[in-house]
């Protein structure tokens, strides 16, 4: 079974609200202090295997490959985590823009508003990268066909007696 495998398995288990939390606050407490280093070192890639980077940081494989899952996507070169083993030697160059447009978009205000973030992009960086994000999520409805309009499909009856019949 792959370590990725293994992690589905461990987040998707059924848990009682406390256990939940408790996991779940554990994991993120871990995860906090991993991006807070990938901040502060932007220009440093975090190297080694991935065991050796999860006991650096207070996790097993298992779970790092966890922390890998998140960040996979800001990654300027993404893994295929199905083939990851402890074993492998990951480099975690991020892309930052791509990592605060994730955030935003995991809703994870924890990582998003870390002061790091400060010396890294400007609040007008921020902003755009906020903006497209939101521009993302508007729902824009088409206009709705009256019934006494000429029909889209272009017969030229009137909506009401061609395609609103259908």
């Amino acid at each position: 079974m792959s370590l990725f495998t293994k992690w589905r398995a461990l987040a998707e288990t059924e848990r009682t609200q406390e256990e939940y939390n408790a996991f779940w606050g554990e994991y993120l407490q871990k995860e906090q202090a991993v991006y807070e280093v990938i901040l502060e070192n932007p220009n440093e890639p975090l190297t080694g295997t991935v065991a050796a980077l999860g006991k650096k940081y207070g996790m097993d494989s298992t779970t790092f490959l966890g922390f890998l899952d998140g960040i996979n996507t800001s990654l300027k070169e993404a893994y295929d985590l199905e083939d990851l083993k402890a074993t492998n030697k990951v480099i975690l160059d991020v892309d930052l823009e791509k990592l605060y447009y994730n955030m935003l978009d995991a809703q994870a205000d924890w990582l998003y508003d870390l002061p790091q973030w400060d010396s890294l992009l400007d609040e007008n960086q921020r902003k755009d990268i906020k903006k497209s994000y939101s521009a993302t999520k508007t729902v824009v409805k088409d206009r709705k066909v009256g019934r006494n309009e000429p029909c889209p499909c272009g017969s030229g009856k009137k909506y009401k007696q061609c395609c609103l019949n259908k």
